[in-house]
Formats: structure tokens, C-alpha cells, sequence
């Protein structure tokens, strides 16, 4: 098994850049700065203190022409681009863009697992940054699969991440919720979607210090709650919604 790999890096691709800074910075409480390439449109980095979280990009053409509503997506970790986008190929995923350099960044690509879900390879140039203490606010705290199949989806992160099972919980007519470790305690959960939902995809929860008033935040922002607050195992609380411009997010908290 490969050593564990996990996200490391976030990106919403939306229809507004703009009105997503806003948004964001107001619900989560990110400082935002932009960050432009030479040749390419201007890239937002939402901040978190002095640490880089994750960005906000225009939607390119080619996303919004295939229907697709904005979408936040998750770079994965690797130390080899172009040997990892091979093995989620050969693993039966898909291969949307080959790996290509991004000036000053380092070397990415776009696939997907084999139940379609998207996400993005990176392998960064510089230093790796250091492990911020579990629930730092404007961290990522959860990572959440919805998919048609949770143990095949299982069996390829694994297979290409090094990902291991922790505890599985038996949520009644909704299935099992399996939680997954890359390393250390668990990062996250897989579970086969809703009928309601209308395509597999990864959830992403960010930290914030009080649930509902991050809840009063985002209706007060125009954003949408999709499921009102919940308090889960080990005590925290989680909240899920949309954006705006129609991407899902979700929150999570130590206290209500």
C-alpha cells in the first residue's frame, strides 16, 4: 500500500468570483488575497491567518457548457503527477486534463475515481507546509463522499492513497458511513448518495467556532441551509448548505 496521501488544497469554481469572496469571507471568516499567473485569469486565495486554504476560480467555459453547477474540488497530495494520474487511469478512473505545470505552483491534473467523482492531483513545489491542530478555524475538518458505491470507492482510494478504514457506522436506511484514516485518526467518510442526490460527489466542511451563527450567516449572506444543524459523534456540530451561485458546502463546530 502507498504511503497516505490526502487533500491538501481546495477550489471552488463558481459563476461569480466576486460575490463567492464575499460570501465566504463573511460565513467562514477567510481573508482573501489574489494570486495571478502569467497568462492566466486571476486567482483568489482564501486565507486562514497566514495560511493559504484553498482558491476561487471563474468557471471555464468548458465546465459551465457541460451544465455543470459551481463545484467546490479537492487536490490531493503527490509527489509524482504524472506516475499518479497513470495509476488512477489504470485503477479504471478517468483522466479529464494530463498533468501540466502551473508557474510557481507546481504540476497537477484533473481526473476522477471510477464512479466519476472529480478531484485534482497536485504535486507542489517548495516545502511542505506543517499540520494545523485538528478544528483550527477556516480548516478543512471533514471530507465526505457521496457515491453509487462506497466500498468500491474505498477500494481505489486506497489502493492509490493509502487510505485505511476506521469505525463504520450503520446509519439505518441510509446504509453504512465509513470513515477513513490517511495516516492517523480519521479525515473523513464514505457513503452511498441519496436518490434525491444527482451525481456522486465530495463534501467539504469547514471549520467555524459556533455552528449557528455561521447558520444565521449564511442565510443572512443569501446562501441556503440544506440541512439544519446536527450534532454528531464525538460531539461537534455540522451544517450543510449551498452558496449563492449554487455550490455546496458545509460547516462543522465545536458547539452549537
Amino acid at each position: 500500500m502507498p504511503a497516505p496521501k490526502s487533500f491538501f488544497w481546495y477550489e471552488l469554481m463558481t459563476t461569480d468570483v466576486k460575490a463567492a469572496e464575499a460570501f465566504y469571507t463573511t460565513v467562514v471568516g477567510w481573508q482573501a488575497s489574489q494570486w495571478q499567473a502569467p497568462g492566466s485569469p486571476p486567482y483568489i486565495i482564501m486565507n486562514a491567518g497566514e495560511r493559504g486554504i484553498g482558491g476561487i476560480m471563474e468557471m471555464p467555459d468548458e465546465v459551465r457548457s457541460s451544465g455543470s453547477p459551481p463545484m467546490w474540488l479537492g487536490y490531493i497530495y503527490t509527489d509524482n503527477a504524472d506516475a499518479a494520474t497513470d495509476g488512477v487511469k489504470n485503477a479504471g478512473g478517468t483522466v479529464h486534463r494530463e498533468p501540466a505545470d502551473i508557474p510557481e505552483v507546481g504540476r497537477f491534473s484533473v481526473v476522477a475515481d471510477p464512479q466519476g467523482v472529480i478531484f485534482m492531483l497536485l504535486q507542489p513545489m517548495g516545502p511542505d507546509q506543517p499540520p494545523v491542530p485538528a478544528g483550527t478555524p477556516g480548516h478543512v475538518g471533514w471530507h465526505e463522499l457521496y457515491t453509487s458505491d462506497w466500498r468500491k470507492a474505498f477500494e481505489f482510494y486506497s489502493s492509490q492513497f493509502g487510505w485505511t478504514k476506521a469505525d463504520a457506522m450503520d446509519m439505518g436506511p441510509m446504509g453504512t458511513y465509513q470513515l477513513f484514516a490517511a495516516g492517523g485518526d480519521p479525515i473523513g467518510g464514505m457513503m452511498n448518495k441519496h436518490a434525491q442526490i444527482p451525481f456522486p460527489f465530495w463534501q467539504f466542511y469547514f471549520n467555524v467556532e459556533a455552528i449557528e451563527d455561521a447558520a444565521r450567516r449564511v442565510k443572512a449572506s443569501g446562501g441556503q441551509i440544506l440541512m439544519d444543524p446536527m450534532e454528531v459523534p464525538g460531539g461537534s456540530w455540522i451544517l450543510q448548505c449551498m452558496d449563492p451561485q449554487g455550490a455546496a458546502f458545509a460547516l462543522t463546530a465545536p458547539k452549537r
